[in-house]
């Protein structure tokens, strides 16, 4: 198949898995890899090529940047000790061990290994959110996921380029190379995603045209991306800052129709990205397969101790890191389990997979590279099917989910308080009679039967207005969390849209 027919068959394909996804609740990451798999098992399926420029450069910088968008900025700040535990130590002994491991069942050298293990020893942000929607975790578990899962990017490029230096180089960088690059990989990735935040603040404040704005929501991940990449710096690091900052600053920049447009524009964007994404890890592992050696044809024990390794290294750092932070002896194991289940790999290992580079310095092909291929490929394949699918099953049985029932409740709390608010500003209003009695009754009226009236439209946007900040505030509090706090205020701008019209 040509490249566009494969992405039409890609897309179509994943609507129909997304649409059974949700009929049979199973991540739908997890089903899209497993209907490529078979797509690519089947006679008529070719070789699927897909050069990394495709996957770094088109797929994951607003696939990264919505994750970035999600993350809560309160719950944030209260996890960064255990996130930078696991973004940077986790991260190191994870490459170590895979290193060894494969090392021991491959005819890989530890060069080749170490490779592997930075290829593989990073969580995927764009796989852990994707399945984390599906999971009715505390906000801040979730916030940790996913902030591990974004901040140890530049930990596994600078392993990634070390081992890269001693595998097609031959030579090994030493602890000052090492320090200097960390230092501009993280620190110019997050100084060049601070600057593009700020740019794209400035010119955000000046237009209130939906269609502009859509193109500078699309346009702001690639921007980050390929001005830190220019520099040396990390694209991923940039596409992350500069998402954060921006989602802090949303209410600030944007209108309640922008905001609603934006919502359905990205939703549709990161729908189509992911698809193909999900689906071509899937559909490419077969090809892969079929271009091994004949020594190398021993590759499915070794997935499936990689796979295995990387487990057991999470849960022996989780565990032991989870006593220190709460200062047990003996800590649950609810959380502990769940965060080591929820390291799935995916599209930035992909990514870092295909760049491996073909030839060494002395210009000859690169020892074992399908073999590395295939490796990475089976291990990241293992991750999205077998924790993605048991994921959720293993977050009830730990009892960590919000029922249905708790967060209807913290909803309904939230929309009572909202009421109230509104209620006290009218009675503000009334205080000081600078509104006419009879449209304050109107408004009061029209709250409750959600009805409109031209002569009350100004009050009823200041009402509004006022609603938004309170939720602001009740969010920053941590009295809601972020799926509530992002469900009443589509609920408010939904309202306030109805008067954009208006005189």
């Amino acid at each position: 198949m040509h490249s566009v027919q494969v992405v039409l068959f890609l897309v179509a394909l994943a609507t129909v898995v997304a649409t059974f996804a949700d009929r049979i609740s199973v991540p739908a990451p997890s089903l899209l890899v497993v209907a490529g798999l078979i797509v690519g098992l089947l006679p008529f399926s070719g070789a699927i090529q897909v050069t990394p420029e495709i996957v770094s450069l088109v797929v994951l910088p607003p696939l990264i940047y919505a994750a970035g968008e999600e993350l809560s900025w309160p719950e944030l700040k209260q996890v960064w000790r255990p996130v930078t535990l696991l973004a940077v130590g986790l991260v190191v002994v994870s490459a170590a061990a895979v290193g060894f491991v494969t090392t021991w069942l491959t005819p890989l050298p530890l060069a080749l290994g170490f490779l592997l293990g930075a290829v593989l020893s990073s969580t995927d942000p764009v796989a852990v959110t994707a399945l984390g929607r599906r999971l009715a975790l505390p906000p801040r578990l979730q916030t940790l996921l996913q902030a591990e899962s974004l901040f140890n990017d530049a930990t596994s490029l600078i392993l990634f380029r070390i081992a890269v230096s001693a595998a097609v180089a031959g030579g090994v960088l030493g602890w000052t190379g090492v320090a200097a690059d960390f230092a501009l990989l993280a620190g110019g990735g997050a100084l060049v995603g601070t600057v593009v935040a700020i740019g794209v603040s400035f010119v955000r404040r000046r237009t209130e045209d939906p269609v502009l704005e859509s193109v500078i929501a699309l346009v702001t991940p690639y921007t980050a991306y390929v001005l830190a990449e220019s520099v040396g710096a990390s694209g991923v690091t940039a596409v992350v800052v500069a998402a954060v900052i921006l989602g802090i600053r949303q209410h600030a920049l944007t209108n309640s129709g922008i905001r609603l447009h934006l919502s359905a524009v990205y939703g549709t964007v990161i729908f189509l990205l992911e698809s193909v994404v999900f689906s071509l890890i899937g559909l490419q592992l077969p090809s892969q397969i079929r271009q091994l050696a004949a020594d190398e044809q021993s590759w499915l024990p070794a997935v499936l101790a990689i796979a295995t390794v990387l487990i057991l290294v999470r849960v022996a750092w989780m565990f032991p890191l989870s006593a220190i932070l709460h200062r047990r002896l003996r800590p649950s194991w609810q959380v502990p389990a769940v965060v080591s289940w929820a390291g799935t790999r995916g599209v930035v290992p992909l990514a870092a997979t295909l760049s491996i580079p073909l030839l060494t310095d002395d210009g000859r092909p690169l020892p074992h590279r399908s073999l590395l291929m295939v490796l990475a490929t089976g291990v990241i394949v293992i991750s999205l099917i077998v924790q993605g699918f048991t994921l959720a099953p293993l977050v009830r049985l730990s009892g960590l989910a919000i029922t249905p029932g708790d967060s209807e409740e913290e909803y309904r709390r939230a929309a009572e308080r909202l009421s109230e608010r509104a209620q006290a500003y009218l009675d503000e209003l009334e205080d000081l009679e600078s509104t006419p009695p009879a449209v304050l009754k109107k408004v009061r009226d029209q709250l409750e039967l959600e009805d409109d009236d031209p002569d009350t439209v100004q009050v009823r946007r200041e009402v509004l207005f006022i609603q938004s900040a309170m939720l602001e505030r009740m969010y920053a509090d941590g009295e809601i969390g972020e799926s509530n706090r992002r469900r009443l205020q589509r609920r408010l701008d939904r309202e306030d849209l109805r008067f954009h019209d208006d005189p």
